[in-house]
């Protein structure tokens, strides 16, 4: 049931990196000399990719700590 939980978790802060990620590259990013921000899908993927390791090191120190707090 834990893992279920955590591969939920997971899973929506990686939509919504990639939906922050595209907001990114429509807003602010640039249209010439920026190889990531000139592209919506790598842009995309650059959010979602930093949205799953985002939510990775955040359950991983939350389960270390209540680790030690029992």
């Amino acid at each position: 049931m834990q893992k279920k939980k955590e591969i939920l978790l997971t899973l929506s802060v990686v939509i919504v990196g990639f939906v922050s990620g595209y907001f990114y590259y429509h807003y602010i990013g640039c249209e010439n000399g920026c190889p990531i921000k000139s592209n919506p899908w790598l842009m995309s993927g650059y959010g979602g990719l930093m949205g799953g390791l985002s939510a990775s090191l955040i359950y991983s120190i939350s389960k270390k700590s209540k680790n030690k707090i029992q």
